[in-house]
């Protein structure tokens, strides 16, 4: 049976004769599906420094745009991403939103074929790509439904720390990928690396041979698969608290494109008003502030104006911005899924831009742009860090179960705060010197060390807001969070790229540190206070 009429997780003998093994099940497809959501969306991080190191015809700045294009659409799609449970069920909306991450893979492959591919292609391909990170707001309310509250923390953590795995995943195969050609003629024909490339092992000469398209193409040998294991293995639950008004998989599919394209749209047009000219943009420089507000409004407020029961169902939920926990958790989430989803789409470029050339004074101008010989490869180290923060996200939220969310949160904050300091020291050192590797390995440790801060307070969060909200609201306040939270992949990298720019890359992490110490405040006031209304939950 595909719809469960009758779900009650909390009592513990209908748990453990059958709703424990229902939910394992949809937990266990549930996070591969993830996996290759986080994987299509974030690609954009490795793809873009390959493309550098083909000679593609693209400017840095220009292909900082992609990862931040994805960002943007990504935590936008969050945004309607985190009814669709309420509205289409979990297994109808597991199945199609995974199902639609073929197109940008299939696609992006096609396009990456061909060096002389026009910048905008890959643009609407980014866009698209970010299908892949709505799927994490309605993967997270589905997973919560499933399991009762004692257990939420771990099967949240493990939903979530194993589908990040999506980044390193990605950023470990698609590099060996494209040392060969798998696909064989079906795969196109090979370009030539112009400066020297690397893998999880060691370092490519220049000269050698990639095969760039297998990034894309690689992510169907796992897609489709899971199409077909997402619709015949997992459930809708169609009770009153999770789906009281399932649709038939026709219905909900139009529902969700509905929503969807809505989202799409709206990013669109947030994204034409930031870019440049050059950069298929408007070139009227909206501030990126202000883009995020008018895109999170309009989205919200175009959703909300839906006709019939999606409509009238999204008033009723929208009730969770009356809570201002809603907008609290939703700065804190921030903080560390922001931080881990936008340091993952930055840092491969970031390693490249700064460690990969010399930083030389040229006639009393100092310059960004000789090539480093002894630089390390971005593609040989940059999966390590999202490797310890998705490995160690289960950890956080087996420590909230155990501790409480709040406390482990608060320990996180301010790890946050002193790596990221410690990180803008290295990193404005090494942006300064002619042998800027010197100043590599204490940079690459501090972000280990912030990365997995980050992991850990992934988990402890969840918890919160599961303690927090009632049921009903839980979901969708998770979906919100996150998705909040995801403009991290859209701000962070956009960050990174202006203050490369504008030859100040360490002023990106000092601000960071700033929010950070607010994030702490907000924390300790509303949930470790003794007398706050939600002492350490």
């Amino acid at each position: 049976m595909a719809n469960l009429d009758r779900w009650e997780p909390e009592d513990e003998g209908f748990w453990q004769s059958q709703g424990k093994a229902i939910a394992n099940r949809n937990l266990w497809i549930s996070i591969p599906s993830l996996l290759c959501g986080f994987a299509v969306w974030l690609y954009w991080g490795i793809l873009t420094v390959q493309m550098m190191n083909a000679g593609f015809d693209f400017a840095a700045s220009e292909l900082f745009t992609l990862t931040a294009i994805a960002g943007l659409s990504g935590a936008t799609l969050r945004i309607p991403s985190s009814f669709f449970i309420r509205f289409c069920g979990g297994r109808n909306t597991i199945f199609f939103t995974t199902s639609l991450l073929i197109i940008p893979a299939f696609f992006t492959g096609i396009a990456l074929q061909n060096p002389d591919t026009p910048l905008w292609q890959y643009q609407l391909l980014a866009l698209l790509s970010g299908i892949g990170g709505g799927n994490f707001a309605s993967s997270m309310s589905n997973i919560s439904f499933f399991f009762p509250k004692k257990q939420q923390g771990l099967a949240l953590g493990l939903n979530a720390g194993l589908g990040n795995f999506g980044v390193t995943t990605m950023q470990v195969l698609i590099p060996l990928f494209m040392t060969m050609g798998v696909f064989g003629a079906l795969g196109g024909d090979p370009v030539t690396l112009v400066s020297t490339s690397g893998t999880l092992i060691g370092k490519i000469p220049a000269g050698s041979e990639t095969w760039i398209q297998n990034g894309g193409f690689l992510w169907l040998l796992f897609l489709v698969p899971l199409a077909f294991a997402t619709f015949f293995g997992m459930h809708n639950i169609r009770t009153q608290e999770v789906t009281p008004d399932l649709p038939g998989l026709p219905k909900a599919i139009l529902m969700i494109s509905a929503m969807l394209l809505i989202g799409l749209c709206t990013s669109a047009a947030g994204l034409w008003l930031i870019l440049p000219e050059a950069a298929n943009g408007s070139g009227w420089g909206v501030p990126k502030e202000i883009v995020l507000v008018l895109v999170v409004t309009a989205t919200v407020f175009i959703l909300k104006m839906l006709p019939g029961a999606i409509g009238q169902s999204l008033s009723r939920q929208y009730q969770i911005f009356r809570n201002r926990h809603t907008w609290v958790m939703s700065v804190i989430y921030t903080m560390t899924f922001g931080s881990f989803i936008g340091f993952a789409a930055a840092f491969p470029l970031a390693i490249k831009v700064i460690f990969g050339f010399q930083h030389l004074v040229v006639d009393g101008v100092m310059t960004h742009d000789t090539v480093n010989p002894n630089g390390p490869s971005a593609l040989m180290f940059a999966w390590i860090a999202p490797f310890i923060g998705a490995l160690i996200r289960p950890l956080g939220g087996w420590l909230a179960d155990k501790f409480g969310g709040a406390l482990v949160t608060q320990f996180c904050a301010l790890v946050m705060v002193l790596s990221s300091l410690g990180a803008a020291y290295y990193m404005q050192m090494a942006y300064q010197s002619a042998t800027p590797e010197q100043f590599f390995w204490p940079f690459f440790v501090l972000f280990l060390v912030l990365f997995a801060a980050t992991g850990i307070g992934n988990g402890s969060t969840f918890r919160t807001i599961a303690m927090v909200f009632p049921k009903e609201q839980a979901g969708p306040v998770l979906g919100w969070t996150s998705a909040v939270a995801a403009y991290g992949a859209f701000y962070i990298p956009k960050v990174f790229g202006e203050q490369i720019k504008a030859t100040t890359p360490e002023v990106a992490l000092i601000g960071f540190a700033i929010f950070y110490g607010v994030c702490l405040v907000l924390n300790w006031m509303f949930y470790l206070r003794k007398n706050g209304q939600y002492y350490n939950p």
